[in-house]
């Protein structure tokens, strides 16, 4: 289920974006300091968590070493990280606290993800037991501070939905080593290394198993409906990822297409195709699987396809097979997940 994959459905402006709440964190952690935010950074006040209140990356970058040469604080990120609730993330922080189990959980921030931390593309593998969040190269740009907040907020809304003091079996980042790493221990519970070849969280295979303290699916279900919508607004589509997923699409009736049969199409190698997937975020073998995940969506809403069909759409041989492979997406089989989401142009269930 987590092997290279990465929501990039949409690609942003090369620079990337954080939203308001993360910057409304640090005014509120400046606040409780007894400092005025707005005078220090020039800002006001943000009021909302919305993609159209996203700050660039460069300036959320800006704001955190000003306040933290204010403060003289040089982990100023990891206390920024440290104080995110679901309330701050908005529609998808609630999503993401009831959502049905752990995987679940990931799986939706890392198809959302843009909404949290639009600056690069996580992946999420299972590896020796491990369960790996990476951050790609890009997160070289942003600098030590952002990273720092970034790895936090994760961790700590780890521990919020949980109820558990989540510690990882290692963390990475990118930057080359602090004068004093003890506060990144201190926070973090384990070995922290720098000068890494990729900024990551290693956590163990067991936490998928830790029940979530509020899970309601149906609430999540609910929510995730504005969710979509907000993601829905973001900035243009990749045209190269989705020249792929197009290709695949149309592939996918004659059965499930090969990475060299695609990159002919392309007038070029399976060795190439594959380096730039990889860049843009994805293994070949994950986007054909997310390509049908999405496609099974909306073949499913379309009341007037039986499942068999809806299987040969996706270029399965078998109806088990898309079954399979359905639960893992979604936790449900096909049948359950269309009477949850009945055609709203058919007035029968």
């Amino acid at each position: 289920m987590y092997t290279n994959h990465s929501d990039r459905s949409a690609r942003a402006a090369p620079e990337g974006s954080v939203p308001a709440s993360y910057v409304r964190l640090l005014f509120e952690y400046l606040a409780r300091q007894g400092h005025d935010a707005g005078a220090l950074l020039g800002l006001a006040v943000p009021v909302g968590a919305t993609a159209e209140a996203a700050y660039p990356a460069s300036q959320w970058r800006a704001m955190l070493e000003r306040a933290a040469d204010h403060l003289h604080d040089p982990t100023l990120g990891l206390r920024i990280g440290a104080t995110i609730t679901a309330a701050h993330l908005g529609p998808l922080g609630y999503v993401l606290l009831s959502s049905s189990s752990v995987p679940a959980a990931i799986e939706r921030y890392i198809r959302y993800q843009r909404l949290v931390h639009d600056v690069s593309p996580v992946r999420c593998l299972q590896h020796n037991g491990q369960v790996v969040l990476e951050w790609d190269a890009e997160s070289r740009s942003v600098g030590l501070l952002v990273n720092q907040c970034g790895l936090a907020a994760v961790i700590q809304f780890a521990r919020n939905v949980t109820g558990e003091a989540i510690a990882p079996e290692a963390v990475h980042f990118v930057e080359s080593p602090p004068d004093d790493a003890t506060p990144y221990r201190d926070f973090f519970g384990c070995p922290v290394r720098f000068a890494q070849d990729a900024t990551r969280i290693i956590l163990p295979a067991s936490l998928l198993s830790l029940p979530l303290r509020l899970a309601d699916p149906a609430l999540a279900a609910m929510l995730e409906q504005q969710v979509q919508a907000g993601f829905a607004a973001l900035p243009t589509k990749d045209p190269f990822e989705q020249d792929v997923r197009q290709r695949i699409s149309r592939h996918l009736l004659q059965g499930e297409p090969g990475l060299r049969h695609l990159a002919a199409e392309l007038n070029t190698s399976g060795r190439t195709l594959r380096r730039l997937l990889s860049q843009h975020g994805w293994s070949y073998r994950a986007l054909l699987d997310d390509t049908r995940k999405h496609l099974a969506e909306d073949y499913l809403r379309d009341s007037r396809l039986a499942l068999p069909e809806v299987a040969l759409l996706l270029g399965y041989s078998e109806q088990s097979a898309f079954n399979r492979a359905f639960l893992r997406w979604f936790n449900l089989t096909p049948r359950h997940w269309r009477l949850r989401n009945p055609d709203p142009t058919s007035h029968s269930n």
